[in-house]
């Protein structure tokens, strides 16, 4: 099935870049509909506009609250066509206003092995635990901070000489070709989200013939 995409930025959008590359060479069976931003001055909003692709800026100081800000989100994507959406360096917590709009139907790209070193700089943390491997994970979004179930990870090692900067360089054509392959198997069929019966119970998620550890 051809995914039609909304993608929620906040800074140079290399993540989208790489879905615009993926779905322009046809490696990729999806549409990107809207992009949005919450910043004005955010790079990846020319590279959407360069790609033809709508773009929109909500900022969230306008809103006096988390759930009025994603309304504003759920409005314009539904008015878009969306039927999935993708936080691809998107710096803001979601909340269940959004995320029950699309229901697990909402992908994450984060620069570590998750559940380890959740949250902002992920790679700043490792560096300063003194991990030996690192890596990128794509998941499903819940309302915790990067704790919805795991889609695929990709593992990269920690060099004694890394900085932060250095291991952030390496890890972002990790996560490039991460976030393309997990939405990949979205696009052909390969995922099945298992809700249990009782109310608040983690899902379950079944992917079909593919290997969800990215080496």
């Amino acid at each position: 099935m051809t995914l039609e995409l909304g993608v929620l930025i906040s800074g140079r959008g290399s993540n989208l870049g790489a879905i615009l590359d993926a779905t322009a060479e046809r490696r990729l069976d999806a549409r990107v509909r809207l992009v949005v931003s919450n910043r004005a001055d955010a790079a990846g909003l020319e590279r959407a506009r360069l790609a033809g692709v709508a773009t929109a800026v909500v900022d969230h100081k306008a809103h006096p609250d988390r759930e009025s800000f994603d309304r504003a989100l759920v409005r314009l994507f539904c008015a878009a066509g969306v039927d999935w959406l993708v936080l691809a360096g998107f710096m803001r917590i979601v909340t269940g206003t959004l995320l029950s709009a699309f229901p697990d139907r909402v992908v994450n790209i984060h620069p570590a092995l998750l559940p380890a070193f959740p949250g902002v700089d992920a790679q700043a943390q490792a560096i300063a635990y003194g991990v030996r491997v690192t890596g990128c994970t794509v998941h499903l979004v819940n309302e915790g901070v990067d704790t919805g179930p795991i889609l695929a990870q990709s593992i990269e090692p920690v060099l004694p000489t890394d900085t932060r900067d250095t291991l952030a360089a390496r890890l972002l054509p990790r996560e490039h070709d991460l976030l393309v392959r997990a939405l990949g198997w979205i696009a052909d069929g390969r995922l099945t989200v298992h809700r249990a019966p009782a109310s608040g119970a983690r899902p379950e998620i079944e992917l079909r013939g593919v290997d969800p550890l990215v080496r």
